[in-house]
């Protein structure tokens, strides 16, 4: 080939371009089928370790193109005495918005390729409300007809861990040839032989733990008996005098045998529980309520008097009638209402009259949870160093119609009924006994005022180990909102003012707080004028008494309904809204917009409101910053606590812990033993401990330890690229396929049920969770 074959030549269609002839068929070759660069990544031990964290390829895990772009822009020219950046172009100083800072040696892929991106970002939309949001049916199965399901988590299915045949309730705790008489004798669906049983229907005994069980360990007893899964750690076979073998359970020595199954709940350490006969009761609409009633038909009445002198000041504005006619019809009515609150009994407790409440620096919060937020995680949280814990939310209807799912999350742990910390050279309200005072608070939700107070009263008189009862105004969740519940009183704060105070007036000694958002709309926030109205009282205040809603304490979620988990919360907002409340507590009636000056009859327990602040907590230095600069009484932590439930060890030690893959299994397993002694160690005891640490394996996993982050503090915001840990455990704690939870909670567990199932609460209805904060 000459020299002149491999010259040059123009492009004809633009002239003044320079075409380069390649001078081989190599070249060529080359040319038109360029070869990748290999890189670490492709390495098949990667791909391996992928598929092994991850249960398949990249392709799997794509996120949105806008997040991408985000990620992916360019930066900005660097400057000129700017530090020298690495081969990846990434400096050893620079922290990327949104990106967990994790140290280079600990990446799956290396920084600067294609694959170094954040994990996809989670919803985090629920779990104030996940158990109340209805499922997303497929395209499939629109148009056609089905029946209702009944209940929570409708959209999510969890299978079942039950006995292939279950054991007769006669036999479940007695030996072997003394059972109890059997009220339905052959009929009975149930085993009645109990060597048959152990032998044919239940499964082998679990080997974890030593193979004892840890109700029996803990309490010198199984309340289960011969359904536990542990039953061979508390059985023997004796000799009688006939000379036959009797299978008989044992107790340890000093235990009080008298005791019976329905007293299970207290032979674990639960409060809270209500008996049959009270939901009995509740379901035949015979439990009594007489001060929610008194008050609610009150209420009614003052709203159809309000509406009638609208009405008359309606027609005199529009000129009906004669002005002396109307004159007298106004005056008429307020002779009306004068007579009225004449006739009106006034609660035996006033506001001014509950339990003194505190919070302070020393007592970091617990949000409540749905789902999350179960016994054995809040008491795995106290034990921690949380101060403060609330049930999950529970619906007033269905508390009022004694439902006993709903009834199930007022249960309390003993460890909930100590008091909180207390530091005694704070500033608190005069007459404050610690002594008296207690860890746990229920929530409630509803949609009407009549609702509100009959579970209010109801709850007072059942559940005897209640800090305070607060209702819930900011759960997000459609199926809540659109109920008028929830986030929805936001909008609606008459009503909401008026469930308050009706909810004081028939709570007895308990206290009432309320929850609430920044709002519904972005940008168009309310809470402030919102707490204004609760502490100072309304326009039509001295309608219902006058004065303030009589609260004892706010909490503010600093995001709206709208902006769910978009954005980081809004502390600024937070801390004007703890200024308001802090004038209140210092000079009560000299806001300068107000003319109502606070009745000291209408007052929480020693005048003052104390203020919670809640949102993107994630560490000793978030909560010590949000005290300091927010002038917040304490901090509500939610998702924080989830994520690393020893968030309370750091504020309390007030450092960072770097925990050992060893100490947070070392968390499952306390979970679990706690999980066995509220659900039961028998077949379904085990299946709902499962379920429940999977829902909060879903959160723990995105925990990245501190000791590979390059930049502190961490923030809850961020989300790492592909990491390792520090060893195999630490990369299986970490991993985010629901896979390996289910392998971690069979290292405590043993083998799933053939029938449990699990689904994330992101493949079946296409969000995760909300923690509220």
């Amino acid at each position: 080939m000459t020299q002149d074959a491999h010259a040059d030549t123009s492009n004809p269609l633009a002239p003044q371009q320079r075409l380069k002839a390649p001078s081989t068929v190599e070249e060529v070759e080359r040319e038109a089928h360029p070869q990748n660069t290999i890189f670490s990544v492709d390495s098949a031990v990667t791909k391996a370790e992928k598929i092994e964290r991850h249960g398949g390829l990249d392709d799997d895990f794509q996120e949105s193109p806008m997040k991408r772009v985000k990620i992916e822009a360019p930066s900005a020219p660097a400057a000129p005495d700017a530090p020298e950046a690495g081969s990846n172009g990434v400096t050893k100083s620079e922290r990327r918005k949104g990106v967990a800072p994790i140290k280079p040696e600990f990446l799956v892929y290396p920084p600067g390729t294609d694959r170094d991106r954040g994990a996809a970002v989670h919803d985090d939309d629920a779990a104030e409300g996940a158990a109340h949001e209805p499922s997303h049916r497929d395209s499939a199965s629109r148009g056609k007809r089905k029946e209702k399901s009944k209940g929570q988590n409708t959209g999510r299915s969890f299978g079942s861990s039950r006995d292939e045949v279950g054991l007769c309730g006669s036999r479940m705790t007695r030996p072997e040839f003394s059972p109890d008489e059997c009220p339905y004798g052959e009929k009975c669906r149930f085993e009645h032989d109990l060597r048959k049983y152990l032998r044919d229907w239940k499964r082998a005994d679990l080997t974890t733990f030593g193979g004892i069980c840890p109700i029996w360990q803990t309490r010198g007893r199984c309340s289960v008996g011969w359904k536990c899964r542990f039953v061979g750690s508390h059985m023997e076979e004796r000799v009688i005098e006939d000379g036959r073998k009797e299978l008989v359970l044992t107790e340890k020595p000093g235990v009080d045998g008298s005791s019976t199954v329905d007293d299970a709940s207290t032979s674990i350490g639960t409060l809270n529980e209500i008996s049959t006969q009270a939901k009995s009761d509740l379901m035949k609409r015979r439990f009594d309520t007489p001060k929610a009633d008194a008050y609610s038909k009150w209420l009614e009445t003052q709203a159809q008097k309000l509406e009638e002198q609208s009405h008359h000041q309606s027609r005199r504005s529009q000129g009906e009638g004669l002005d002396g006619d109307a004159g007298d019809a106004k005056v008429d009515f307020l002779q009306e209402r004068e007579d009225e609150r004449a006739r009106y009994i006034s609660p035996p407790f006033l506001p001014s009259e509950k339990r003194k409440v505190y919070f302070g620096p020393e007592t970091p919060v617990l949000a409540p949870l749905t789902t999350q937020g179960n016994l054995p995680f809040r008491r795995l949280c106290v034990s921690l160093g949380a101060q403060m814990t609330y049930s999950e939310m529970a619906m007033s209807l269905p508390l009022i119609q004694g439902q006993k799912s709903e009834w199930a999350l007022l249960r309390a742990h003993e460890s909930e009924a100590t008091p909180p910390a207390f530091n005694s050279q704070t500033g608190v309200v005069n007459d404050y006994d610690n002594r008296r005072d207690l860890k746990f608070g229920a929530q409630i939700a509803a949609n009407k005022p009549w609702q509100a107070l009959k579970a209010t009263e109801i709850l007072t008189k059942l559940c005897p180990h209640l800090r305070l009862i607060d209702l819930n105004c900011g759960c997000p969740i459609d199926l809540v909102y659109r109920t008028g519940a929830g986030s929805a009183l936001l909008d609606a704060q008459g009503k909401l003012d008026k469930m308050l105070r009706g909810m004081n007036a028939v709570s007895g000694d308990v206290p009432i707080t309320v929850k609430i958002r920044m709002g519904t709309k972005d940008n168009r926030p309310n809470a402030l004028k919102l707490v204004e109205r609760l502490v100072y009282g309304g326009h039509d205040a001295d309608n219902y008494g006058g004065g303030g809603s009589g609260i004892a304490a706010v909490t503010l979620h600093g995001r709206s309904r709208q902006q769910r988990y978009t954005k980081s919360a809004d502390w600024r907002y937070i801390a004007d809204c703890a200024a308001l409340i802090k004038r209140f507590n210092e000079k009560g009636d000299e806001l300068a917009d107000t003319v109502h000056e606070p009745d000291p009859k209408t007052q929480p327990a020693g005048g003052k409101v104390y203020f919670i602040g809640n949102g993107d907590c994630y560490s000793h230095v978030d909560y010590q910053q949000h005290l300091e600069e927010a002038k917040v009484d304490s901090v509500m932590v939610a998702r924080g606590a989830l994520i690393k439930p020893w968030i309370y060890e750091e504020i309390e030690k007030g450092q960072y812990l770097d925990k050992s893959a060893t100490e947070r299994l070392a968390l499952v397993e306390q979970f679990v033993r706690y999980g066995l002694e509220c659900w039961g160690s028998d077949e379904m005891g085990v299946g709902t401990t499962r379920r429940f640490l999977l829902e909060w394996l879903s959160f723990a996993y995105r925990y990245v330890p501190i000791g590979i982050l390059e930049h502190l503090p961490p923030n809850l915001q961020d989300r790492p690229p592909a990491w390792r840990g520090r060893n195999d455990l630490e990369t299986l704690l970490g991993s985010d396929n629901y896979k390996d939870w289910i392998k971690i909670s069979e290292m405590f567990l043993g083998p799933a049920h053939k029938d449990f199932r699990f689904e994330p609460k992101h493949k079946s209805n296409s969000y995760e969770i909300e923690a509220e904060g």
